[in-house]
C-alpha cells in the first residue's frame, strides 16, 4: 500500500511541511512520485515517521536521531551506540528537570515577594525581573557545547 503526503500526515500526527524537512534532512527516503508528481510514501516510509516522531516526542536531537536510523541499517551491530544514545538523552532530560526545579523555586519566591499591595514603582516581581543579582540562585538556562 502506498501513501500520500497529507494521508502520511494524518496517520503519523506530522505536519506536512514536516515530513518535507525529513525528507530534506535525509531521515526520510525521497518518495516515489506519480506521474502527477505527487509524493508517494511506503508502509517502510509510514514505520519510519512513526520512529522519528517518537524519537522527537522523547526530545532527541536531530544527530541522535540521524545515527539511531543509520544503526538501524546495521541489524549485526552491538547496540552500544543506541545505549548511549539513549543514556545521553536520559541525562539532558534530568539537567532540564533540575533547572526547572531551581526556576520553580525561584518563581515561587518572586511571585510571593509582592501581592499587589504596592505600585508598580516598588513593584518586587519587576524588580526581581529586571535585575538578575535579586534572584537566590543561578537559575539561567546552562548554554550546551555544540555537537
Amino acid at each position: 500500500m502506498d501513501y500520500s503526503i497529507g494521508e502520511l500526515a494524518k496517520r503519523t500526527g506530522v505536519k506536512v511541511p514536516t515530513i518535507r524537512y525529513y525528507e530534506k534532512e535525509g531521515l526520510l527516503d525521497v518518495p516515489l512520485r506519480t506521474e502527477g508528481n505527487q509524493r508517494r510514501y511506503r508502509a517502510e516510509d509510514l514505520d519510519r515517521l512513526g520512529f522519528i516522531r517518537h524519537c522527537r516526542d522523547l526530545g532527541l536531537p536531530m544527530p541522535a536521531i540521524r545515527d539511531l536510523i543509520e544503526l538501524g541499517q546495521h541489524p549485526d551491530k552491538p547496540c552500544r551506540e543506541a545505549d548511549r544514545i539513549a543514556a545521553t538523552q536520559l541525562q539532558s532530560v534530568r539537567e532540564r528537570i533540575a533547572h526547572l526545579k531551581k526556576l520553580e523555586a525561584e518563581l515561587a519566591r518572586i511571585a510571593a515577594s509582592c501581592k499587589g499591595a504596592h505600585t508598580v514603582t516598588d513593584c518586587n516581581v519587576l524588580k526581581a525581573f529586571g535585575d538578575h543579582s535579586l534572584c537566590r540562585d543561578d537559575h539561567r538556562i546552562p548554554v550546551k557545547p555544540s555537537r
